[in-house]
């Protein structure tokens, strides 16, 4: 009973309660994050894990703005239920060059961590002007609006430069040819030889919406189309000792 007398103090004072809360909280924090740094890799390097490409990464910066990531996680749990609907259960290394990462918490829709392939691009385009003519349960709003809104990509190497000073490894040759990588990916004529040079040959290379010029939806669906693509799973095995 006298701790819980003490305790009362607390709960009457306001700025007291405040400050031992955030004296808990911080020693969890510490406990928790603190021995992160003294391991030596607590993400498992992974084969064909590589930075997003200017197109993609454009794309992504549209499914941010969207507000995509409240209705689709991009996490598969390693639960049977999971893997059996999705894929393979999410690896870290799969979100190494994500900032700020899409794991999500609710799902609205379905898990997209794996839909990279799943779909022709001609569904995903379906699919943004008008979801219940290709799921007609989907809630999903209308987003024929993104074919219209034209992309030239001018800011994009600002967007490279930026992921770079977080930890993304974008070299000075990938920031130089950022906007020349940008217009190629669409462009299956095109000079995409720097373009897998830069980024490996399994980047998808086409007009993603079908219609003239680089807009949002053919970078959103160029983003949604290398979801989950770049780990060979046939082939993956992971390493107990990291």
């Amino acid at each position: 009973m006298a701790i819980l007398d003490k305790h009362k103090v607390l709960e009457k004072n306001a700025t007291l309660l405040l400050a031992f809360s955030f004296l808990v909280v911080t020693v969890g924090g510490i406990v928790e994050i603190a021995p992160l740094f003294y391991i030596e890799n607590t993400i498992e390097e992974v084969d064909g894990v590589r930075p997003y490409t200017p197109l993609e990464l454009a794309g992504r910066d549209v499914y941010i703005r969207e507000g995509c990531y409240v209705c689709h996680s991009q996490m598969i749990r390693p639960m049977r239920d999971e893997v059996e609907r999705y894929g393979h259960y999410s690896l870290a290394a799969e979100s190494m060059y994500d900032h700020p990462f899409q794991w999500g918490s609710k799902r609205t829709g379905p898990d997209l961590a794996r839909v990279g392939g799943r779909y022709s691009d001609e569904w995903h385009v379906d699919h943004l002007r008008d979801p219940q003519s290709v799921v007609p349960e989907s809630v999903m709003p209308k987003y024929a609006f993104l074919e219209r809104k034209l992309i030239e990509g001018e800011y994009i190497i600002d967007s490279l430069k930026a992921h770079k000073m977080v930890g993304v490894p974008y070299t000075d040759e990938m920031l130089e040819n950022a906007q020349a990588d940008f217009q190629a990916q669409i462009d299956p004529w095109g000079d995409t030889d720097g373009l897998f040079e830069r980024y490996g040959e399994n980047v998808p290379v086409r007009n993603f919406d079908g219609q003239p010029g680089i807009s949002e939806a053919d970078a959103l669906i160029a983003y949604l189309q290398m979801l989950g693509t770049l780990v060979d799973f046939s082939t993956f095995q992971p390493d107990p000792n990291r």
